[in-house]
């Protein structure tokens, strides 16, 4: 490489990285979150991560299960979906916790390699703009009955007025969910616990309900068929990770607080989700007579019932109006964070080049916009388990290489990697698994292997990842995760008590101060470089080569 050369590739890569750290706005988009930014306790990370969840989409999933199944194959259904989320949500949590990297970075070094895991952020990418999609079209009907707001319009407003929130990262978001939650818990609780009293024949009529498609009976494609648009919902640990990843240190002194805050506010989101899921079955038994099976399932036309049975007719619309737009903010500003968080790292990988988060937000939104205009909410169940299907591979993908390859067979390495040039590009573990998993299990969906198996796609896209994944590593003896085991800096990148370390140092680049697990050893200098500057480096200057006994990819 000449010197010129050299000389305009630093140049172009510290513009790039100079643009990422004028944007003071920003949280730490494509890198690990430092201590001394994270300084918020477990509980204030906690509420932020749970706040996110309040989304209506559950209400009309669960409502759709049971309208179409009846009551107990959807509460089968929901309780089996939990289970598996809950399983699979648990170490992707403790990893994007203790480590402090989000999701994508997790991916990363657990069986996807560095370009490899681009894939997945795709993938989470269009769950974020899905469910912006969905909630943004449960917020329009709502305006449309309060307001008397055309749809068209209301996807727009729903659309537009989340951007001035998302601007502002975890600090503006971690004080929006905590000063909402109680007054959309109060609005939601509130009608259920009023019908159940006074109303006990409601809870009979809700346990009685066949559904159109069943006749009151279990049935185990009915089951799985509800299961497998449940999990469509198993990608929401990526949104729960993108908060949990600026949790504290854990220490001693407050590793029970901890360990309360990573359990509730990672997999344990999930109970909060069921919970809704199954109120939201209750409530469409409850309102079909009177608003029949095609409205029975909007949320707005849900709590407007609830409401109407306890309050004064002038207070129930502004009451339900009210909770689905609180609903609706508290969990679109987290859609299009994590969204933009996703495209941007995806971009910024594939072309060596940091436009800004903020184009990602618009980029996202859009693609959710579109899809309200072409009125999703009428095809929600198809498009759900369409999509759980990959969603399910990827997850169970990475929670089977920490729980099994790291822990079990050894086989790939404990402490999480997300540098550049300490991967390689692609780890065949986890792109072999999740696109066998994937390919075959929509395959099953769209009837390719017969209707009788149909049904079974979302069971098979979680065993064949489960399988392949460890199966992969045993073939591979693990080869293909680091692609070197030094970075060239000699502090280590945990401390005394397993956390990642906070010294710091400058970065070559940029010359911003990073603490140690963001950084790597220069190629080319004495010096050290951060990771998003390494990502930036379009003729590989300040990668480190690969090991000698590895193949040299950068």
């Amino acid at each position: 490489m000449s010197t010129t050369e050299s000389r305009l590739n630093a140049t172009d890569t510290t513009k790039t990285t100079d643009q990422a750290v004028k944007e003071t706005l920003e949280d730490y988009t494509l890198r690990f979150a430092p201590r001394s930014y994270r300084r918020w306790t477990p509980m204030v990370v906690a509420t932020t991560a749970l706040g996110g969840i309040a989304y209506m989409a559950d209400f009309s999933i669960g409502a759709g299960i049971g309208l179409a199944h009846g009551t107990g194959n959807a509460l089968i259904a929901i309780a089996v979906a939990a289970v598996v989320i809950f399983v699979t949500g648990f170490p992707l949590a403790y990893y994007g916790a203790r480590y402090n990297i989000d999701l994508d970075l997790i991916t990363r070094g657990s069986g996807f390699g560095y370009y490899g895991s681009v894939l997945t952020s795709v993938i989470f990418a269009s769950f974020t703009f899905i469910f912006f999609a969905l909630e943004g079209s449960i917020m329009a009907q709502g305006l449309k009955l309060g307001l008397g707001i055309p749809l068209w319009l209301g996807y727009l407003v729903s659309t537009l007025m989340v951007i001035p929130l998302v601007i502002y990262g975890m600090k503006a978001l971690s004080k929006l969910q905590v000063w909402t939650t109680p007054v959309w818990l109060l609005l939601m609780v509130a009608p259920l616990v009023y019908l159940i009293a006074t109303d006990p024949g409601s809870v009979d009529r809700f346990l009685a309900y066949a559904g159109t498609d069943g006749d009151g009976g279990v049935n185990t494609a009915s089951v799985l068929l509800g299961a497998g648009v449940c999990l469509s919902l198993i990608a929401q640990i990526g949104e729960q990770i993108d908060y949990l990843r600026f949790m504290p240190a854990k220490t001693a002194a407050n590793k029970r607080g901890w360990w309360t805050a990573v359990v509730m506010a990672g997999p344990g989101w999930v109970v909060l989700g069921a919970l809704k899921q199954a109120i939201g079955v209750f409530l469409a038994v409850y309102i079909l007579a009177k608003v029949g099976p095609a409205a029975a399932p909007e949320p707005i036309q849900q709590f407007r019932g609830a409401f109407d049975a306890m309050m004064p007719s002038w207070m129930v619309i502004p009451l339900a109006v009210a909770l689905v737009v609180i609903s609706q903010i508290k969990i679109n500003v987290t859609n299009a964070y994590s969204g933009s968080l996703a495209w941007t790292n995806s971009f910024t990988r594939v072309t060596k080049h940091y436009p800004g988060r903020m184009i990602f937000v618009l980029v996202n939104l859009a693609f959710a916009l579109a899809l309200m205009e072409a009125d999703m909410f009428s095809f929600l169940n198809s498009i759900l388990g369409f999509y759980s299907n990959c969603a399910i591979a990827w997850v169970v993908t990475v929670a089977t290489d920490i729980g099994v390859n790291k822990y079990l067979l050894k086989l790939s390495p404990l402490q999480p990697e997300f540098r550049r040039g300490m991967l390689y590009a692609v780890n065949p573990v986890g792109v072999v698994a999740f696109v066998a998993a994937s390919g075959l299990s929509i395959a099953m969906y769209f009837h390719a292997l017969g209707d009788t198996l149909q049904p079974y796609s979302p069971v098979a896209a979680a065993v064949i990842a489960f399988v392949l994944t460890p199966l992969m590593a045993v073939v591979t003896k693990g080869r293909y995760y680091l692609r070197r085991t030094n970075d060239g800096i000699d502090e280590p990148l945990l401390d005394a008590e397993g956390n990642p370390s906070a010294k710091t140092y400058d970065c070559h680049v940029c010359h911003q101060p990073y603490e140690r697990p963001d950084l790597a050893a220069c190629e080319t200098h004495d010096a050290v470089v951060c990771s998003l500057c390494l990502s930036t480096d379009k003729i590989s200057d300040h990668v480190l080569p690969a090991a000698p006994s590895a193949p040299a990819v950068a």
